[in-house]
This record gives C-alpha cells, structure tokens and sequence, in this order.
C-alpha cells in the first residue's frame, strides 16, 4: 500500500495567482512558508523555513483568490507532486509542488477584522456580561406535542 498525503499549516508567502486553462478550469498557485523551531545541543534556539509551493484547482481555487493574500494562515491538505521539463535553454527542470485536495483559511489579519466588523448595536452579548442580560424566548407550542411522549 502506498499513501501520498501531506498536512501543512504556514503562512502565504505571496498573493494568489489565478489563471483558467483553455478548457476552462480554474487553476490557483500561491507558496506556503512553515516555520520548525527546536534547541540544539548547545541549548541556543534554532529556526529553519521551508517554502512550498501550492496548485488548487477548480472552485477551490476561486475562493482562495478571493479570500486569501500574503501573510494569511492556511492549513493545507493535499499530495505531493514533482513537474519535470526541459526549458527554453534546454535545461531539465523539476519543480516539487503540493497538489491541494482541502484548504482551511486561518484567522483573519487585523486590517481585515477592521473591514467587516458589526456596528455596536448589532454584537452579541459577550460572556462577562453574563446570562441574566439575555431575553428570554418563550417556546411556542402551536402543533400540542407534548415532551413526555416522545419515545427517545
């Protein structure tokens, strides 16, 4: 058996970048830098990057260009996958890249927060204001179903 998956959870390196093919699909491309920090022998703090570079396609891709830009928090399922090809110089070339099967979008930055946040008089009533501030709503009982004579 054999299983190609990878779980990564980092920070968009650079806009979206959409683009259809000829036939139509939607094709998106953005890098994924994460972070692994351990303490080496010596006990001083180290930290290495890596950057990764993401495909999604179809209406997955579509919202990621509309709702993703640098510096946003992902998590990203999906499969790894090396390209290779010869290019104009006659050069081989491979590019490694994770294929996007399910994105997951982070928190949204502080500036963005700011953009859609409710007016006062719209919030809900916060924890600390505890809950004798909330109304109480009365069950209506139009249809006379009784609680008790449900069997589960």
């Amino acid at each position: 058996m054999n299983l190609n998956k990878v779980f990564i959870i980092g920070n968009l390196t650079r806009d979206v970048d959409l683009r259809s093919t000829p036939s139509g699909q939607s094709v998106a491309n953005f890098g994924v830098a994460t972070n692994r920090v351990w303490v080496n022998a010596s006990g001083q703090k180290q930290q290495e990057t890596e950057f990764h570079n993401i495909v999604v396609w179809g209406k997955m891709a579509e919202l990621c260009s509309q709702y993703l830009s640098k510096g946003r928090l992902v998590l990203v399922e999906g499969r790894i996958r090396t390209r290779a090809w010869v290019d104009q110089n006659g050069q081989k070339r491979t590019k490694t890249e994770i294929v996007a099967e399910n994105i997951t979008f982070g928190p949204k930055r502080a500036q963005e927060e700011e953009q859609f946040k409710m007016p006062p008089e719209e919030t809900a009533p916060s924890v600390e204001e505890g809950i004798e501030n909330l109304p109480i709503l009365e069950e209506e009982n139009s249809e006379g179903i009784n609680p008790d004579e449900i069997p589960f």
